[in-house]
């Protein structure tokens, strides 16, 4: 359950409690998870490879030594927009302390693995044929431990689709589709001490209509 940031800070225990019950195996604050005793869950963000000068592999080390095995390493391997090479070199460097991959690539983004084949299928974003390149390139390697996970637009009628067409995925990250009125949105890293540092597809555009009310 990953709304938290469409969620209104007075109802995220109400709305993660509500998740919880529904059957979601994880929320993603402390917040939403108190009406159960339980605590937050998540994955490595954008935010800290950014802090880590894009380098995913430094990110999810970082996150692994500050939090394995209290929680389940998930590293996110979109960045570069290279999901096959991002994950191989995580489990490389990560060993038996990487749990899985999360795939979150943009609806707007092709990722680099799948270039040689588009005019075959729809590519764009975290597609079925994205996550099977993923699958095989791991298994190749021996990494048949590793978990796939899949986020960003994932809805009932996309997972649905997933899981009728044999996609290998674990587990779906689900967001925005499970709220009603909420303003979509994403807060993006994209400099770091002024020098440029996004994720593939991110840029830092200025918008002269803004002021700073801080």
């Amino acid at each position: 359950f990953f709304p938290a940031r469409f969620d209104h800070y007075r109802v995220q225990t109400g709305d993660g409690y509500a998740a919880h019950i529904a059957g979601a195996i994880g929320v993603s604050t402390d917040a939403q998870a108190s009406w159960w005793g339980g605590k937050g869950m998540g994955t490595v963000p954008h935010g800290l490879i950014a802090a880590c000068g894009g380098d995913t592999v430094e990110a999810t080390r970082r996150f692994a030594d500050l939090y394995h095995p209290e929680v389940n390493v998930v590293a996110l391997v979109d960045f570069d927009n290279d999901c096959v090479g991002t994950s191989l070199a995580c489990a490389r460097a990560l060993g038996e302390r990487l749990w899985g991959v999360r795939l979150d690539t943009s609806e707007t983004m092709v990722d680099k693995s799948l270039w040689h084949s588009m005019g075959q299928f729809r590519p764009n974003g975290v597609c079925p044929e994205l996550v099977r390149a993923v699958r095989q390139a791991l298994d190749a390697e021996g990494f048949q431990r590793v978990k796939i996970v899949v986020s960003g637009g994932f809805d009932a009628a996309k997972i649905g689709a997933f899981e009728a067409a044999g996609v290998p995925a674990d587990a779906y990250g689900v967001g925005s589709s499970l709220l009603r009125g909420e303003t979509d949105f994403t807060a993006d890293v994209v400099l770091v001490e002024g020098r440029p540092c996004a994720k593939q597809g991110r840029r830092h555009r200025p918008d002269p209509r803004l002021a700073r009310v801080t």
